[in-house]
Order: C-alpha cells, then sequence, then structure tokens
C-alpha cells in the first residue's frame, strides 16, 4: 500500500470513528480530539469535511448526526451561531413594510428578527412565539398579537386548533417561518406535524413567504414537513452549503445570504 493510500484510509477510519462517536453524544471538539489522539484542529478540519459530504452538522463546538433528530431547548438553541442569526434578522427586517402586518414564527432565528422590529412601528405583529410576544410588547408602536394553543415544552411555540383558528381570520403582507431543517425536496421540517400545519396555515395567509433558517439547519433530518414554494424566500448565511442552496435555488426558491 502506498504512502498516500494509508493516509486515505486512516482518515476515513477516523471519519467513521468521529461519526460513530458524534452518535452516542460526545460532540465536542475538544473532546473528540482527545478520544482519538489527534489535535483539535484535525478534528475540526474532519468535521468541516464531513459536514459538505451530509455525514454530520455542525453546532457551537461541536456536531450531530443530522440522520438522528435532535429538538434543541429554545435556552440551548439560542447559544447556537448567534451571530449568523443576528445577521439573518438583519436582511429579512427589510423586508417588512411600513405600517404592515407580519407573522413571525416561533425560535431564536425568528426572535432575533423580533428583536429588531421594536424600533420599527407602527406595526402589527401576529406571533405564536412566547418570547417574541413578551419582547414585542413593550415596544410602543408595535401592537402583538398572540396566537392561543397549546405551548410546546421545547420551542415555547404555541400549537394546536386554536391556534389554527386565529390564523384561519388573519391576512399578512410576510410571514417569516422558522425552521428546525431545511431540505430541497422535502422542504421544512419541523419535530411534530402540529407545528409543519401551523406554518402551512399563516404562508397560506401571506402576500410573501421568507424562511429564515441559519446554515446549520440546512440539508437535517426531521420527523415532519411542509413543502417549499417557489414564491417563497429563504434568509440564510454565508456558511449555508453552497451545494445545498444551490439545491434550494432550483426549486425556485429566492436564497438571500446575510
Amino acid at each position: 500500500m502506498t504512502a498516500d493510500a494509508t493516509v486515505r484510509r486512516a482518515t476515513r477510519e477516523r471519519h467513521d470513528a468521529i461519526v460513530g462517536l458524534v452518535r452516542e453524544g460526545v460532540d465536542g471538539v475538544e473532546l473528540l480530539a482527545e478520544r482519538l489522539g489527534v489535535s483539535a484542529s484535525t478534528v475540526r478540519r474532519d468535521l468541516s469535511q464531513l459536514q459538505r459530504q451530509g455525514r454530520i452538522a455542525r453546532t457551537y463546538g461541536g456536531a450531530l448526526v443530522p440522520e438522528v433528530f435532535h429538538e434543541r431547548p429554545f435556552t440551548e438553541s439560542e447559544l447556537i451561531n448567534r451571530a449568523a442569526k443576528t445577521a439573518i434578522g438583519r436582511v429579512a427586517v427589510d423586508m417588512v413594510p411600513p405600517e404592515g402586518t407580519v407573522f413571525v414564527d416561533a425560535g431564536t432565528t425568528c426572535l432575533a428578527l423580533a428583536e429588531l422590529l421594536v424600533g420599527r412601528g407602527p406595526l402589527t405583529v401576529v406571533t405564536r412565539g412566547l418570547e417574541a410576544a413578551v419582547l414585542l410588547a413593550r415596544a410602543p408602536l408595535v401592537e402583538v398579537v398572540m396566537t392561543g394553543g397549546r405551548v410546546q415544552p421545547l420551542s415555547h411555540g404555541v400549537v394546536g386548533p386554536l391556534a389554527s383558528l386565529a390564523l384561519d381570520r388573519l391576512h399578512f403582507d410576510v410571514a417569516f417561518l422558522g425552521a428546525d431543517a431545511v431540505d430541497a425536496e422535502r422542504g421544512l421540517g419541523e419535530p411534530t406535524v402540529e407545528e409543519t400545519w401551523v406554518k402551512e396555515q399563516a404562508a397560506a395567509r401571506a402576500d410573501q413567504v421568507a424562511v429564515l433558517a441559519d446554515s446549520s439547519k440546512l440539508g437535517q433530518h426531521a420527523p415532519a414537513w411542509v413543502a417549499i414554494e417557489s414564491t417563497w424566500t429563504l434568509v440564510t448565511d454565508a456558511a449555508a452549503p453552497v451545494d445545498e442552496v444551490e439545491r434550494i435555488r432550483a426549486r425556485g426558491v429566492r436564497v438571500r445570504t446575510s
């Protein structure tokens, strides 16, 4: 066996070991380096390559295997890709018309948008996110409408018949949707069918629809899906995988990067 072939084999074996460790819950760069007996920089390079191959998804300081859906608590999600989410919010806020009515979904990326809407009134914001409602209720020129329903314990989003009943009676200039996963073929991924149904209803009542998702969400797996329409816009960050972005664009979806 040549030296190059030996190196390639060692790399493949290390990559397989990383995926196996991540499946077991060992997801920190330093811990992976320690378990594998290599440097942290080597692990970071390996994680980047595995991400491009679609075998893992990068997270804040580590990785997860996309085949295993992992819904994070809101407080944990807030710590992941914070700068990217803020940048996405800055792009999305320019889509809000003066004195308009918008739907803002639950989730930390949509909350980054809500933070920028505080000073954008007069404006009406309908939301199913508890944190967004509390934040915007303090803004003097923003009228806040909270959809009713059952609160999801991890995402703090509201779902169920009461939320559907409220959405049936509303219209939006723009609906801003979050997602736990974005896939060119399947659409927006969420933990439950109820959450995809709320998104579908909000989108159906909007003149424009924008999906706000940081790069870690692209190409991921989820238990339930809602299709992306070709008239929608995806707002993501510059670290989004180029191949995945191109697949989404091929579906007719406009993609804007922060």
